[in-house]
């Protein structure tokens, strides 16, 4: 088993390898260990301005303070699935719901993982009333724009896709945070992968919703020197693996965790955000 590079760390930071979990069936062992799927880096970091959300999630932090209970469903397509991690405790829902409890302790946090293999955003959509709002989440985490990057299709129908869901998450009073594209050499090759970023990042900006910015926090990683393409992408060119799954889940978590405690508390709710966050006894 080989050694990789740490994601960030710094110079203080030592070289973690976990050990590896029990084969799937959609890798073989060999894959793995190629693909660093054995490896959990120690550090997971980028700057602020890529990483940190610029739209509030008022009922996600309403129930963080409240200090009851988090309900987040994560709908999308092979990367919310965890296509590419060595087993499901891999996936970036299991890795977020890990983070957060570490977080919060004192919160009942449930993450919902609703990802469904080759979807595109037409297929998620029509599984809202199933798959979504019967959980009465605070925030839904769409990962979408892949599918529709490597198949070419047509982005106006996207844009009307995105806008319908936004608005029907937003109408059930749901936070949103966007999920856009992965950076990996399949998606690279598909020129239209600018386009679908831009369009998710205007679209946002137009109906108040978050956006996770996927894409540029694994280009940066990659840029940066601290990892290289293989080390956080899966032998497929395409999916991410254990290593970049845990750090999106840290991130993610990190971003909700920064969202409560910089957020101004609404009246009467000072005391429950002091007893909930460990750190702010």
């Amino acid at each position: 088993m080989r050694a990789v590079p740490a994601l960030f760390g710094l110079s203080s930071c030592l070289l973690w390898l976990a050990t590896a979990p029990p084969p799937s069936q959609a890798q073989t062992p060999a894959d793995r260990k190629d693909a660093g799927a054995s490896l959990q880096p120690p550090d997971c970091t980028a700057p602020a301005g890529i990483t940190r959300f610029r739209v509030r999630l008022p009922n996600t932090v309403r129930a963080i303070r409240h200090g009851g209970e988090l309900t987040i469903v994560a709908i999308g397509s092979s990367s919310t699935e965890g296509v590419g991690a060595s087993e499901p405790a891999r996936s970036y829902p299991s890795q977020l719901a890990a983070a957060l409890t570490r977080s919060w302790p004192k919160l009942k946090i449930r993450v919902v993982n609703k990802g469904v293999g080759g979807e595109d955003a037409t297929g998620m959509l029509r599984r809202f009333e199933n798959d979504v709002l019967p959980y009465a989440p605070q925030l839904v985490i769409w990962q979408v724009g892949s599918n529709y990057t490597l198949r070419d299709r047509d982005i106006e129908a996207y844009v009307t896709i995105l806008s319908k869901g936004i608005n029907r998450l937003k109408a059930a009073n749901i936070d949103v945070v966007l999920m856009d594209l992965q950076y990996a050499p399949r998606v690279l090759d598909k020129p239209a992968h600018r386009r679908v970023l831009n369009t998710m990042r205007t679209l946002s900006g137009d109906l108040q919703v978050a956006v996770f910015q996927r894409f540029e926090i694994m280009r940066y990683w990659v840029s940066s020197g601290g990892v290289r393409m293989e080390d956080i992408v899966a032998p497929d060119r395409l999916h991410m693996n254990d290593a970049s799954y845990a750090c999106i889940g840290r991130l993610l978590a990190e971003n909700l965790t920064a969202a409560a405690k910089l957020a101004p508390p609404a009246p009467g709710q000072a005391d429950n955000a002091a007893a909930v966050h460990p750190s702010a006894r």
